[in-house]
């Protein structure tokens, strides 16, 4: 059964760890995040962004496929279908689709307009019994279009955002969209814990969790962060399994050419990319907690 995030992510606050949220783009990127996560006992969201969820067809379908693959692997562990990244048109779209989570990205307006669209938001996900994300300050680059500059977040309009009823928050506290380029700075601790002494209990959201150093990812957990959201990672370990098959003739010996041949060292690849990150954050063996 899917569920909604609130329940996964207040446990993974109090026991200090993290859930990782892997976004999904077709279906061995789904299929390879429910079995790893299923091997490793792990509660986990499955991620989808407007630009992937238009890719799949629309949240219709990514809905439909999640969960008949979901019934069809008998996943036992906690499984969120969370949208990233929302518009206030999308999220309103993926609630009707059957979603059990949504994040809505109100940073790039103005605070008050954040502030009343995500109320909004917020009063309809509890009335469904979805769970509900929320964002203030940017995250550094480009996802689907929408770019920022990494801006950290006010820790006093977390607040206001948090009193909401939130069950997530995302910070921007210099992490960025994509890779990392050589003169990051890293992340800012000191909003982080400003952000989290004035927002208590409510689990913390770090994106783009690809390329921060582990020992940055322990030190986040450790201030609240409760949830890590992976994507680029899993896309470049699927792209260099796919050429190292190609580059090597595999697809041109016998049957090599059949998408379930030729796309499987990449599904190999992405699980070994989740267990690796589920490892890090701590969540192994915590689905039944």
């Amino acid at each position: 059964m899917l569920v909604s995030a609130k329940e996964m992510l207040e446990k993974a606050k109090a026991g200090k760890y993290a859930v990782g949220q892997f976004n999904i783009n077709n279906l061995e990127w789904t299929k390879a995040v429910l079995l790893t996560a299923q091997e490793l006992q792990s509660p986990v969201i499955l991620g989808v962004s407007e630009g992937a969820g238009k890719y799949m067809t629309g949240f219709e379908t990514v809905a439909a496929m999640v969960k008949a693959m979901h019934d069809s692997l008998g996943i036992t562990v906690p499984v969120a279908l969370h949208l990233d990244h929302g518009t206030y048109e999308g999220c309103y779209k993926c609630v009707k689709a059957g979603f059990t989570s949504i994040m809505f990205d109100g940073s790039h307006y103005p605070f008050e307009e954040n502030l009343a669209k995500s109320t909004e938001l917020v009063n309809v996900a509890h009335q469904l019994g979805l769970s509900i994300e929320c964002e203030v300050g940017s995250i550094g680059g480009e996802e689907d279009g929408v770019i920022g500059m990494g801006e950290c977040a006010d820790p006093e309009e977390c607040k206001i955002i948090a009193d909401l009823g939130v069950d997530m928050l995302a910070a921007g506290i210099g992490n960025i969209h994509g890779k990392y380029p050589a003169n990051w700075k890293g992340l800012s601790f000191e909003t982080l814990d400003a952000i989290q002494q004035k927002t208590g209990t409510m689990p913390l959201v770090l994106h783009g969790g690809t390329g921060i150093p582990a020992d940055m990812i322990k030190k986040a957990i450790s201030l609240g962060v409760s949830k890590i959201n992976v994507n680029t990672e899993c896309q470049l370990s699927f792209a260099d399994a796919t050429r190292k098959y190609i580059e090597a003739g595999k697809d041109l010996e016998g049957k090599g050419f059949d998408p379930r041949k030729l796309l499987a060292p990449g599904f190999e690849a992405i699980k070994a990319t989740v267990k690796e990150k589920m490892e890090l954050f701590g969540s192994v063996g915590k689905a039944n907690d």
